[in-house]
């Protein structure tokens, strides 16, 4: 079927009339995320997991979604969970060896690209097998570490763009024991430093923000460096990794030392589980190398940084090399959790700002949406103002959007955290040394 507008349209009334139809609720999907549309592709797949919670096709397809978005932390917290079974699905296997390869964790991805061609011939791609090092004419395959064709552009001198965001904490609803926490950390040291100074206290640190994806993490990030009207810079896994051995280093070097040179300024890092895994899952050194050089950085032993403030977040905090939570560094580890009711209510006020709306009950329609993040309010929101604009386009008069627009989209848009939340679940009860996860059991009235 064709992948145009029409054809999506087509779909969609067909789902319409028949929600309950999970090939066709699957079809529209894959048909999407082949025309490059994984934001709308992810929210199909998500719909069709919350009428069939174990449909195969719809997990595999999500972990594509989010592939396609660079989600990786997301993707792989359902890969990691496929390939677990006794008869991992092949595909599944192919798209766990991608996401070690973007991670770094080359030598796994090569044994997982092997097990997933063994599995089903048919899934050989000879562009990933070439970036994993793997000669067709060799008497053994081989990893040629350090001439790794990796998937990641190399960012030559490591230093991202700064940023001076417009926006502060005024833009971020709820949050509030989050941003005192961040005020506490780094908005009072500089605005009162001779506090800070006669403690002796340093001016920086960090801040490690873990929780299910979709609930602010960048948002707040960005929203600190408008605050307090401060340089912002966003790093991911492209601005640092490099296919050269010692490049990566010098990246991660180049970037701090931008950050240094333009104090203060607020240094954040997403996904830094990427960057930062733990050294004992590593079969290899190059990995090592930069989570050492990332630390040293941190520590500020050779330059300080003082007027640095780092932010760092993660949906996959026990994925983290220990070391990193040591005082000095990432050492306040703040829960970001899906907002709660009053964070619903400011939320779903913020994203209506500047739409046509008539008389809307928040309050209700934050009652109605409890464990939705803030990306799911939004998905909530498009789709309502989608349904508008299909009546707006038959009668030519744009109409104003409702309580009942909102609340007639939930049925559509499900909340999206409870996967992460039964992974979590396991390491916040199995894996809670010095309890650093009592937050999560906390949300989950376990504790």
């Amino acid at each position: 079927m064709s992948t145009s507008g029409d054809a999506f349209q087509y779909l969609r009334e067909a789902l319409a009339a028949s929600p309950d139809n999970i090939p066709l609720r699957l079809h529209l999907a894959e048909s999407l995320l082949s025309a490059a549309r994984p934001e709308e592709a992810e929210q199909v797949y998500r719909e069709a997991l919350a009428r069939a919670p174990q449909e195969l096709r719809a997990k595999l397809g999500l972990a594509r979604a989010f592939y396609q978005q660079s989600k990786n932390s997301a993707a792989l917290v359902i890969v990691e969970d496929l390939v677990k079974q006794r008869e991992a699905p092949p595909p599944a296997l192919l798209l766990h060896a991608r996401l070690l390869l973007r991670t770094g964790d080359v030598r796994h991805a090569v044994a997982q690209y092997k097990s997933a061609i063994e599995a089903d011939a048919s899934l050989e791609d000879k562009e990933l097998a070439e970036r994993l090092g793997i000669g067709a004419t060799d008497d053994e395959d081989e990893v040629q570490e350090g001439k790794l064709r990796a998937s990641w552009t190399p960012s030559g001198e490591g230093v991202a763009e700064i940023e001076r965001p417009t926006i502060g904490f005024a833009d971020v609803g709820g949050m509030e024991a989050l941003k005192e926490e961040i005020r506490l950390k780094i908005i009072y040291p500089l605005q009162h430093p001779e506090l800070y100074q006669a403690y002796g206290k340093a001016i920086g640190g960090g801040i490690l923000l873990y929780g299910p994806p979709g609930c602010g993490k960048t948002h707040l990030a960005r929203a600190t460096a408008g605050e307090i009207n401060a340089g912002f810079m966003a790093i991911g896994i492209n601005e640092v990794l490099d296919m050269w051995i010692g490049n990566s280093e010098r990246n991660l070097h180049g970037i701090f030392d931008s950050a240094r040179r333009n104090r203060p300024c607020v240094l954040f890092f997403d996904e830094v589980d990427a960057l930062g895994a733990k050294r004992t899952d590593m079969v290899h050194g190059a990995g090592r190398h930069v989570i050492n050089q990332f630390l040293n950085e941190l520590d500020g032993v050779k330059y300080s940084n003082d007027g640095v403030l780092i932010l760092a977040a993660t949906n996959s905090p026990w994925h983290l090399d220990p070391a990193f939570r040591r005082p000095g560094r990432f050492d306040r580890i703040l829960f970001v959790p899906p907002p709660d009711h009053a964070a619903r209510e400011s939320v779903l006020r913020i994203l209506c700002r500047g739409k046509p709306v008539s008389e809307i009950d928040y309050a209700h329609v934050a009652k109605k949406t409890d464990g939705y993040s803030g990306a799911d309010l939004k998905g909530m929101l498009d789709f309502a103002v989608e349904q508008k604009l299909r009546a707006a386009i038959k009668t030519g008069v744009p109409q104003p959007l409702s309580t009942g627009d909102l609340t007639g989209a939930l049925g559509q848009v499900k909340p999206s955290t409870k996967e992460w939340f039964a992974t979590a679940k396991n390491h916040a009860i199995y894996a809670n040394e010095n309890g650093v996860y009592d937050d999560i059991l906390k949300y989950l009235r376990l504790l």
